[in-house]
């Protein structure tokens, strides 16, 4: 195994693909969020349908009726759910992002993951101070 530090490489590419790296975690926090809006927005559909039987049994037929037929199930974009939604950002944002990342360290990195924390990690730590070990893939 390659000290994932990768020494072989120059610091640019490092920082590079750092920020590569950084982006993709951002992207990955907000897909979390979106996950987040999708459950959140499904959950207030299913209480709002006990709100409207709610409504109907205590004589406010009307009402219910109304929120039944225009907001129970009702689109959150055009034409989407959110289930929708988080299956398009998956298709065609968040999949091409992953394969751009592979992409960049499958090219300049031999597939490796984290070079520049890798290289923060050695930087950082005290060598040979207990609870400071390089650990996997990393020189002492």
């Amino acid at each position: 195994m390659t000290d994932r530090s990768r020494p072989d490489l120059d610091d640019d590419t490092v920082a590079a693909l750092g920020k590569l790296s950084e982006s993709l975690e951002t992207v990955e926090q907000a897909r979390g969020l979106l996950y987040g809006f999708h459950q959140l927005t499904g959950k207030a559909d299913l209480l709002l349908q006990d709100a409207v039987q709610q409504f109907r049994d205590a004589g406010h037929a009307e009402l219910a009726d109304d929120l039944e037929r225009d907001l129970v199930g009702r689109n959150v974009i055009a034409d989407r759910w959110t289930f929708q939604v988080v299956e398009d950002f998956d298709a065609s944002y968040w999949t091409t992002f992953r394969a751009f990342d592979q992409r960049a360290r499958d090219d300049l990195s031999d597939g490796d993951r984290h070079v520049l924390e890798a290289r923060m990690k050695q930087r950082e730590r005290t060598a040979g101070h207990p609870r400071h070990e390089a650990g996997p893939a990393l020189s002492d």
